[in-house]
């Protein structure tokens, strides 16, 4: 039991975008609303642990990133193996079962490093006393959840090199449905389940990516998109040095962003534990605010890796072009919205605390640049499907070692909490001028101009 893979080199370029990112939207939202919840729930049940998650979601989000980038690897490789031979099950099929290994490596390994260097980490980052015994009890069970979460995504890549992102989407809003329902019975207690906090929202997480995992295995295996066959085994070492050589530098491009957010957090922590948790609260809102332009980041990739490897370098210019006046239109429309509506949104998440206003200020400032972050993502996502995943991540180390961290660094001595959101604001700004300077550098970007009408002349 199998379906073709849909071909992405034909028709207009919008609706190709269309059938990948329009899913991809829906299942990104389930996913960043997790986290959301986690900070609304967590934030009722005690300033401690809001703060703890605070401190947590910077951490987890550049090992998380690491996984999202090994996808973007395993998505480039199918993507242009489909443009050039236009679909392979067998191939697929292969490709999947090598990244599944692939990700289970990578699983393990990180998080058995995070698992051992947590103390250390979160106490650098200014977290003492409870809060870091909240936080110290959530790592595990991330730590334990991490593998299904990262095999999973790597399925997920290939379904989304195919045009299938409805299948990713799908195990996507179910898993977060699992995750925001079991939150408040593990957080607050039910029955004969005691009030864990933190930690129970780290049960929550673990138990819903062990199901959402087991559910996309077994319909992978099913349908025939993953197959377990010796034969696919075949060429393994080829195929990871391929997806390595592209995954390698988008992860290491995706963990930059969280990682530097890690930094600054600790710069955020000098003003105190209600700055990180109003700042902390802040940067989820953000997540879920701009995931229409993280599900065109996951759309771009396809569209381009196969009009690349298809030999058709002006559909892949027109899917970045396309992509980067979305995002420019999108973001003008949301700093307009978070202009006024930021303060209601900052109290709802913040649960009405003293550090609501610090939230508020975070989406009034940053939110003015929030269109430079999607057209950094959607122009990384282009050049990783480009097979330029080094310039990519070269963007993004520029991004936060050259302008983020150290301006909120010099911005919290000299103005306090809003110096640090001035540091965001042009960190988001030149993070979108290097994302066109390098598209249209590498040949990914091209500004048409209307060709002159030459004049018919009679005989």
């Amino acid at each position: 039991m199998s379906t073709a893979k849909r071909d992405l080199t034909q028709g207009p370029v919008a609706r190709a975008l269309w059938r990948v990112s329009a899913p991809m939207t829906i299942g990104i939202a389930g996913v960043l609303y997790v986290g959301l919840a986690d900070a609304t729930f967590l934030a009722r049940a005690g300033a401690d642990d809001l703060a703890a998650i605070g401190f947590v979601y910077p951490a987890i989000v550049a090992l998380t990133s690491l996984a999202i980038g090994m996808g973007a690897g395993t998505s480039a490789v199918v993507s242009q193996e489909l443009g050039r031979t236009g679909g392979s099950e067998a191939q697929s099929a292969r490709l999947a079962l090598q990244a599944l290994i692939f990700a289970a490596i990578l699983a393990v390994v990180a998080a058995t490093a995070f698992w051992l260097a947590a103390p250390f980490v979160f106490a650098a980052m200014g977290a003492e006393g409870a809060v870091l015994d909240k936080v110290l009890a959530y790592v595990p069970w991330w730590c334990l959840s991490f593998a299904p979460m990262v095999a999973g995504m790597g399925l997920n890549a290939v379904f989304r090199a195919g045009g299938e992102s409805q299948i990713a989407a799908t195990v996507m809003i179910s898993q977060s449905v699992i995750n925001v329902a079991l939150d408040p019975i593990f957080i607050f207690g039910w029955g004969p389940v005691p009030a864990l906090g933190t930690e129970g929202a780290g049960i929550a997480t673990c138990i819903a990516r062990v199901l959402g995992f087991g559910g996309l295995l077994v319909f992978a295996i099913a349908s025939g998109r993953l197959s377990v066959d010796r034969a696919c085994l075949k060429g393994l070492g080829q195929s990871l040095r391929r997806i390595a050589r592209i995954g390698g530098p988008a992860a290491l491009s995706n963990a930059i962003n969280p990682l530097g957010l890690s930094f600054v957090t600790a710069a955020v922590a000098t003003l105190g534990e209600v700055a990180v948790a109003g700042f902390g609260a802040a940067t989820r809102v953000q997540s879920l605010l701009v995931l229409p332009m993280l599900a065109l980041s996951a759309g771009i990739g396809p569209v381009v890796g196969q009009a690349w490897g298809a030999d058709r370098p002006a559909r892949a210019q027109a899917a970045t072009r396309l992509t980067f006046f979305l995002c420019a239109g999108y973001g003008a429309a949301l700093a307009t919205a978070l202009m006024l509506f930021a303060d209601p949104l900052a109290r709802l998440v913040a649960n009405d605390g003293d550090a609501a206003p610090y939230a508020a200020q975070y989406l009034r400032v940053v939110g003015l640049g929030f269109f430079g972050y999607g057209i950094l993502v959607t122009g990384n996502a282009a050049l990783n499907a480009r097979d330029r995943a080094v310039h990519a991540m070269g963007l993004s180390a520029a991004r936060i070692a050259l302008v983020y961290v150290p301006l909120a660094w010099l911005g919290v001595w000299g103005l306090g909490y809003g110096g640090v959101l001035a540091a965001a604001l042009a960190a988001n700004i030149a993070g979108a001028a290097g994302a066109v300077w390098l598209t249209w550098r590498t040949g990914l970007l091209h500004f048409q101009r209307p060709e002159p009408v030459a004049l018919s002349q009679s005989n």
